[in-house]
């Protein structure tokens, strides 16, 4: 009898994230598709295409929640990817863990910057 590792005494390594990420990827880019959307529908049946005219839309209070959001749904979508990534291609564990610290801090700076351009205006 071979040993092929198929069924139930098959060895299992891994983080276990597939289910999860999948989802979050997904949730994360209907989120951002829908925002899409709105700044679609904002576009078309806006008539102040200046700058004036945007800085109003993004100064109410709703717009910028939302934007904020949106933001995080894309800072966690790019984790969630970049993450897997790392895991998938780099195999030295200190390289990898470096890069995901790198990333993690790039992507809070990230966040940070956006609440200081949305809450600017």
């Amino acid at each position: 009898m071979t040993n092929n590792n198929i069924g139930p005494k098959r060895l299992v390594v891994g983080a276990h994230y597939g289910l999860k990420d999948w989802l979050a990827q997904r949730i994360t880019a209907i989120v951002m598709a829908l925002y899409t959307i709105v700044l679609l529908i904002a576009f078309l049946t806006g008539s102040n295409f200046s700058y004036d005219g945007w800085a109003g839309l993004f100064a109410q209070q709703w717009f910028k929640i939302m934007t904020f959001v949106v933001f995080v749904a894309l800072f966690y979508h790019a984790w969630v990817g970049v993450r897997d990534i790392w895991m998938d291609y780099v195999k030295s564990v200190s390289v990898r863990l470096a890069l995901q610290v790198a990333t993690i801090l790039w992507l809070i700076a990230c966040a940070g910057w956006a609440v200081q351009i949305l809450w600017r205006v």
